[in-house]
């Protein structure tokens, strides 16, 4: 089986499953395909939006997986140097300095699901990222 995008004259767009491309031609050449939506059988195939690649690129795929680390490693690192290590208190730094009782800071730490639901309940954006620290960045 073959899934194609397909589209009629009036521009709406759905989906076809053949056995291969020729029935597909026969199909659309005999008008035995319809617009789901307004029946019209003027169908045309749209480009693929996919593509599947072999694995001859292995060298790129490589430096893709380097550089994804590498900016991991540059995020710890901006993190753990420009954001205040509140540990097990993230939540309660996060309340307080969304009510305005401390000062508006960056602030990095732990949370449990509990305190995340209550952070979003309380309009508090946050996100989660998890960060290689080394063992001496606990004591930040």
């Amino acid at each position: 089986m073959i899934a194609f995008d397909l589209q009629c004259k009036n521009g709406h767009v759905f989906e076809g499953w053949f056995a291969d491309s020729r029935t597909y031609q026969l199909q659309a050449k005999e008008g035995l395909i319809a617009c789901p939506v307004c029946e019209d059988t003027n169908i045309i195939k749209l480009p693929s939006g996919f593509a599947i690649k072999g694995g001859q690129n292995r060298p790129e795929k490589q430096k893709a997986a380097a550089d994804v680390q590498n900016i991991e490693r540059r995020l710890a690192e901006y993190v753990e140097k420009h954001f205040d290590n509140v540990g097990s208190d993230f939540a309660k730094e996060a309340l307080k300095i969304h009510y305005g009782v401390s000062e508006p800071r960056n602030i990095r730490g732990v949370s449990t699901l509990s305190e995340e639901k209550t952070l979003k309940e309380e309009g508090i954006e946050f996100f989660k990222l998890s960060c290689p620290t080394s063992p001496d960045s606990e004591s930040n």
